[in-house]
Formats: C-alpha cells, sequence, structure tokens
C-alpha cells in the first residue's frame, strides 16, 4: 500500500503488531466500546476529543515506503540560557519544601534544508523489541518516536506499567548501577507509581534492572497491577498521566501548573511526554511519546528531559539532555554520530 501522506496513526503492541490507522479520522471525547481507536492528546491533556477513529486500520508492513527521500536538517545551536534558568527556579522551590522533583524540557530546533519529513517513518520498522514506533502525522504537522516507556497495558483486569527513570552512556553502565542519585530519582518513580496504584488493586512490583538502549541505558523496574474493579480507560489516562517519570512529585494542580510553565518557556513541543495509545476491541496499549521527533512544515524539533532533584546538578543534567538528543538524532539518521 502507498504511504497515505495527510491523516496517519502508527503504534506498535505488546504483541509485536504495529498497527496503523488511516484518515480521515473521526473524532469522539470517550473511548469507544469497540472497534479500533487511537488516543492522541497533549501532555496537558487539553484536547476535549482525544479518540481518533480511523477510516481504515492496516498493519505497518503494508506499507510502502520506498519512495521517500533522505532527510538533512540544519541545526540551530541549543543555547543553555534558558534551561539553566528554570533549572535555578526548580531547585529554588525544592528548597521551599514546595517540591521534591519535576521535569524540565530541552529542545533543538533546526530546519529541513533536504528531503520528505516521513521518511522518518522508515526508521520506525527498525529497532530492538525495547522500543514502541509510534506516530502521528496532520498534513504537514506531526511527530514520531521509538520509546522504551509503556505508559499502561490494560487487558482483562490486568494493568501493566513500568518506572523507568536514571540515565547514563551505555560505556558507564558499571558505574551506574551503584549511582546514588540516579537510583534515588528512580525510586521516586517507581515508588510513588506503587502508592498511587495501590488503591486500585493488588501491586505487584518486579526487580530493578537496567534496560539498555544502545548509547545509553535506565533503571526499569515492571510493575502489575490486578484491578479490584473496572475503571474506564480513559479515567485511567487522568490517573496515570503524566508518570512519575515525566512529572513534578508531589503531583497536584499547583506543581502541574508550574510545569507547563516551565515546559512553555522552553518551547517545549506540546505532544512531548503525552500519552499515544491504541484501543483495539477491548485491549488498551498505551506509551510515553519520548525518544522522538516533532515538526510543524520545514521545522523541526528534537526534545528531551530530565528529573531534577536536590541531588542533581546543571552541568550534569545538561549533558545528560545531550545524550537522549543525540541517541534520538542517530536513531533517525539526522546528526553525525558525535555531538
Amino acid at each position: 500500500m502507498k504511504l497515505p501522506t495527510d491523516d496517519l496513526a502508527i503504534l506498535k503492541t505488546p504483541s509485536g503488531k504495529t498497527l496503523v490507522g488511516i484518515g480521515p479520522f473521526t473524532e469522539a471525547a470517550e473511548c469507544p466500546r469497540s472497534g479500533v481507536a487511537f488516543y492522541v492528546n497533549d501532555f496537558a491533556l487539553s484536547e476535549p476529543r482525544p479518540w481518533k477513529i480511523p477510516t481504515q486500520v492496516v498493519e505497518f508492513s503494508e506499507l510502502d515506503l520506498a519512495t521517500t527521500e533522505q532527510l538533512d536538517v540544519e541545526w540551530n545551536e541549543l543555547q543553555p540560557d534558558g534551561f539553566a534558568r528554570v533549572f535555578s527556579e526548580i531547585n529554588e522551590t525544592i528548597q521551599r519544601g514546595a517540591i521534591e522533583k519535576s521535569v524540565p524540557v530541552a529542545t533543538e530546533v533546526g530546519r529541513i534544508s533536504k528531503g520528505q519529513v516521513l521518511s522518518l517513518l522508515e526508521t520506525l520498522k527498525h529497532g530492538s523489541d525495547d522500543f514502541y514506533p509510534y506516530a502521528w502525522v496532520q498534513g504537514e504537522d506531526g511527530f514520531c518516536g521509538q520509546t522504551p516507556e509503556l505508559l499502561f497495558h490494560l487487558r482483562k483486569g490486568r494493568l501493566k506499567t513500568m518506572a523507568l527513570a536514571g540515565t547514563a552512556r551505555a560505556e558507564d553502565r558499571g558505574v551506574f548501577a551503584f549511582d546514588e542519585k540516579e537510583i534515588r530519582e528512580h525510586e521516586y518513580v517507581a515508588q510513588t507509581l506503587v502508592a498511587s496504584l495501590s488503591d486500585f488493586g493488588m501491586v505487584k512490583r518486579g526487580e530493578r534492572c537496567i534496560m539498555n538502549l544502545g548509547k545509553i541505558v535506565h533503571f526499569h523496574t515492571p510493575i502489575e497491577i490486578f484491578m479490584y474493579g473496572d475503571h474506564s480507560v480513559d479515567f485511567l489516562l487522568k490517573k496515570m498521566h503524566p508518570t512519575p517519570a515525566l512529572g513534578p512529585h508531589p503531583r497536584t494542580q499547583e506543581t502541574l501548573q508550574q510545569l507547563y510553565k516551565w515546559r512553555c518557556e522552553l518551547d517545549a513541543p506540546a505532544y512531548f511526554g503525552a500519552p499515544f495509545g491504541v484501543y483495539e476491541n477491548g485491549e488498551f496499549h498505551a506509551v510515553v511519546a519520548i525518544r522522538g521527533i516533532h515538526w510543524k512544515g520545514d521545522e523541526i524539533a528534537v526534545p528531551s528531559g530530565c528529573g531534577v532533584i536536590e541531588a542533581s546538578r546543571l552541568t550534569n543534567e545538561w549533558q545528560e539532555l545531550a545524550l537522549k538528543r543525540s541517541a534520538v538524532k542517530t536513531r533517525f539518521s539526522i546528526c553525525p554520530e558525535v555531538e
């Protein structure tokens, strides 16, 4: 099948199947009870009709991407002053005791000088089992990526999720395993997830391990919940997003509004870190839209976020952000191997 160029949604499911929804899409405010629908919303969950029901559903392997041309991008150098200012504000807020953690975003932008942005979709066909390819294309705007982070998978009363936090270069894996700051950041996420979900069922937390994602490694803890009762997908999405890895701790309306303000000041793409999911005949699967590329016309952006806690240091966080963006640009072949 020839690649559609206007309306398109792509997401890999845990079964290994990558579903493609082809528009035009019908929009709905709530999850349908049958069929296939994609969930597309911004980070603030401000979209009133986030459910996108496709005209046609196919598997990714059926799409012909061979005619797309390789992309060349002229990147603007990302300056640290804006991030440094927000980092300082977060530190001051932590010192006042108002928060323990927040997650600022730094975004590198560029302009397409040659090729077609849809050539990025070809990369989604290649990746390890640790990644979930995803994409949303609406005319000349869109985003795509390969995320390692599962928001949650819900099937027959069993909910699976994960804590994914703590980052290092792959070559530092040995010392990373004992890094107290990274372990502390990860435990913020894992313990908060377990506590917030314990009201909804019996929680089973797996062991913390290291997930190898090529150039970078993360701490990863699998979490499973056997639900006590029925809860709608829409309710669970609002409960689970943002995850402690992407949101503030504690998570209140006030601390969320602070985070939205900081993201806006740093020009974070609206869909970065947002839930992206697909409902298929009673089963729901959603990922966190990180490790991706966002575009509007010929303008392209690669965002990255980092968890800031009391032990965080500006230089280390800035380097972590660059490491994450470098991994994305390398994966999509739009930068040299070394930044």
